[in-house]
């Protein structure tokens, strides 16, 4: 019987886990990777779902780039016992493997930019001020973040007058900062000119910002994450939960 061509072989271990293993007769083996990959899947999505926003962000996305190494070393092993039945199969496959086993470069794309989308968001203070800064300068707070902190962030805003840029000389910082707090600081900033040394011989200067008033106080707290359907890892998530304005 003449074996399968092993270019086909690779491209139906590219369609799902195992397919290649069953078009080489090797169904056990072939089903069992099929049903790997369902229980693979399933375990990505589930810490995906709960942990892709919080301090253990890079569980999930590991467990994907993990999930996708696999794909691709299934398809490459039935395509080598492919190649072992050398002798009873055609010279030359029907299309280059190498063509196939870059398909594999869509899923490796989509989940290593697509997972940023929607991961580590709230993984840390420095991310939550990022988002509600975003939010602030554009005058989007609303069903977005607790009402006591946007309505203290609109006080802040209206101070600082209605200019074509009234935010151009605002630093946002966090000033302090444990496993389960965290405060940050708006803050009217100008800047001077000081004298500097480049290699402690050149004579120079630099700009650096000097704090005037303070315009915004926010506090963070991180609240424990647990996984769908219980349990935790000791994963937090961050979030804003009160400002105070001046």
């Amino acid at each position: 019987m003449t074996a399968p061509d092993p270019g086909r072989v690779l491209r139906r271990a590219l369609i799902a886990w195992g397919l290649g293993h069953i078009a080489l007769g090797r169904g056990g083996v072939g089903r069992a990777l099929l049903l790997t990959e369902g229980v693979a899947a399933a375990v990505v999505a589930w810490l995906t779902l709960g942990l892709a926003d919080s301090s253990a962000y890079l569980v999930p996305f590991l467990a994907g780039m993990a999930f996708i190494v696999a794909w691709g070393w299934q398809a490459i092993d039935a395509y080598r016992a492919a190649h072992q039945l050398e002798a009873a199969r055609s010279p030359a496959p029907e299309r280059s493997p190498a063509a196939a086993m870059g398909w594999l470069s869509l899923p490796l794309l989509i989940w290593g930019a697509g997972f940023w989308v929607i991961g580590a968001g709230s993984a840390s203070p420095a991310a939550v001020l990022d988002a509600f800064v975003t939010d602030w300068t554009d005058g989007d707070l609303r069903d977005t973040w607790p009402p006591g902190v946007v309505r203290e962030a609109d006080a802040a805003a209206a101070a600082l007058g209605s200019g074509a840029d009234p935010f151009r000389d605002v630093r946002i910082r966090v000033v302090s900062a444990d496993g389960s707090r965290a405060e940050a600081v708006a803050e009217a900033i100008h800047f001077e000119r000081r004298e500097s040394q480049f290699l402690w011989v050149f004579a120079g200067s630099e700009l650096v910002p000097v704090a005037d008033d303070r315009v915004l106080t926010l506090q963070l707290r991180a609240r424990p994450v647990e996984l769908p359907g219980g349990g935790g890892i000791g994963a937090v998530q961050w979030e804003l939960e009160s400002a105070e304005a001046g």
